[in-house]
């Protein structure tokens, strides 16, 4: 695969005024917990992801546009993320709910996804996203291949919060989950406005425009 930055994917060209979610939805993506909530409060609109050793023999890919975000209480993640996020996650880990409960406020759409085959890619996109250099670099080099992917999402509320039993069949380091049930989406509403949604879109874009 080609390392240039010249090239985005975006997996649609129409405006995202509003998302386009199925009236129910069972996909889901597991993310920690302090990151789906700066993405809930449209503080950054990017995942970056290396992909789990249950990902199997071709790793992470992006094998969905739509999703259900799936919140993890990784016990290290306040330690991954920048001063400003741990602040934030000192103030909402007492009221996440227990292991035994998966909580869901939130649905995604990939609106533009990009593999990023060079460190200093993924380092154009300081300043937008709270994980520590340090800690993305540690994603970058593990496994067998030196990349990431990285995902500018449109995050939208689920119209009511939902909290399901957290069923073993979820567990395991493995980004993409199927449901047990249904989950409504068709009345989520953006988190971000429009116009500064495409704000954030264009800077995530122009910092991988050129290498």
């Amino acid at each position: 695969m080609a390392t240039g930055l010249s090239y985005v994917q975006r997996l649609s060209a129409r405006p995202a005024e509003r998302p386009r979610y199925n009236l129910l939805m069972r996909t889901a993506f597991k993310e920690w917990a302090t990151v789906v909530d700066a993405l809930g409060h449209g503080e950054q609109i990017l995942v970056l992801r290396k992909g789990g050793i249950a990902e199997g023999a071709g790793g992470f890919r992006v094998e969905h546009s739509l999703f259900l975000l799936f919140s993890t209480l990784y016990h290290q993640q306040r330690e991954s993320v920048l001063p400003a996020a741990q602040a934030r996650y000192d103030q909402i880990a007492p009221k996440l709910p227990g292991p035994d409960v998966l909580r869901l406020e939130f649905c995604a759409e990939v609106v533009a996804w990009r593999r990023l085959d060079s460190l200093a890619a993924v380092e154009r996109l300081r300043g937008q996203h709270i994980w520590r250099d340090e800690v993305l670099a540690q994603r970058f080099d593990w496994g067998k291949q030196q990349a990431i992917f990285a995902l500018a999402v449109r995050v939208s509320r689920l119209p009511q919060r939902r909290d399901l039993p957290m069923l073993p069949a979820y567990g395991g380091c493995k980004s993409w989950i199927e449901l047990a049930e249904d989950i409504a989406t068709d009345a989520a509403q953006p988190v971000l406005a429009e116009a500064d949604f495409q704000a954030k879109l264009r800077t995530f874009e122009s910092a991988l425009a050129t290498g």
